[in-house]
């Protein structure tokens, strides 16, 4: 099912789990039944408006509105990419390498524009679009229950400017020295003395769920990839701890992001 097909459904659920035809409902809610049946048929899409009053005569507490806004967001990410989305939403805890680019949900608007830009492979509205996307993924953070998240960056991701903007590259690493005071984000940084080492093969997230399994993200040229068996998992935690044990300490770490953003001025 779509993003859409999901609120669409959760809607019609609403209503007919309170006995209520369409006309019935409608009323409920101030709105005619036949506002309802092309809602619910998806010839008229649901506005926030709707929603609202959904959620104001139902006393959810807002949650068809959050559902809306957070649906919309999964229909704008690629389709290869939101059943991870699922899963780095659900997560208790996200421990994520990457040797080249910032992640997503660290990236400033401006440096996710430009990046995605670069590739020269993506239309303006597809760019909008996943930058929109990578923006509201990064809610987790700062969300009541968020994540503890542990990043592990390649020190050449501080080096590397897009499209040779100094100014957008002192934002983003500003940002990321901002985001690496927050209580629940660490962020190392493996420096150049420790030349060769396994991370450089590519990046991944390890996500860990609420039930304790372990479900990862491997990044490849054309899409991404989520893996969960038990040879993949294991692999990837042997690599982390690698790459860990080869990163400088959180502190180090945090004042050698801020002597970066310093160079880029």
């Amino acid at each position: 099912m779509s993003a859409a097909e999901i609120l669409l459904d959760e809607l019609r659920h609403a209503r007919t789990s309170r006995g209520m035809n369409q006309g019935e409902f409608g009323k409920f809610i101030r709105y005619s039944g036949t506002h309802v049946s092309a809602v619910e048929t998806g010839t008229r899409p649901p506005t926030e408006h709707y929603v609202a009053a959904i959620d104001k005569a139902l006393r959810t507490g807002g949650m068809f509105g959050r559902l809306l806004e957070r649906l919309a967001a999964l229909d704008m990410a690629p389709v290869w990419l939101r059943e991870w989305i699922n899963f780095e939403d659900q997560a208790k805890a996200l421990r994520w390498y990457e040797p080249a680019f910032v992640p997503g949900i660290l990236q400033t608007e401006t440096y996710a524009q430009a990046t995605l830009r670069a590739s020269g492979l993506l239309g303006a509205e597809e760019v909008s679009h996943r930058v929109r996307s990578r923006m509201e993924r990064q809610s987790i953070l700062s969300r009541e229950d968020p994540p503890h998240v542990v990043v592990v960056l390649d020190v050449a991701v501080l080096r590397r400017t897009v499209n040779g903007d100094r100014p957008l590259m002192r934002e983003q690493v500003d940002h990321l020295a901002s985001v690496a005071e927050l209580p629940h984000v660490q962020i190392h940084i493996v420096a150049d003395d420790a030349g060769l080492y396994p991370g450089l093969q590519g990046g991944f997230i390890l996500a860990t769920m609420p039930d304790e399994t372990t479900v990862g993200h491997i990044d490849h040229q054309v899409r991404s990839q989520t893996v969960s068996g038990t040879t993949e998992i294991a692999t990837l935690q042997k690599t982390w701890e690698a790459v860990l044990r080869d990163a400088l300490p959180r502190r180090p770490s945090l004042s050698l992001i801020k002597e970066m953003a310093e160079k880029w001025t």
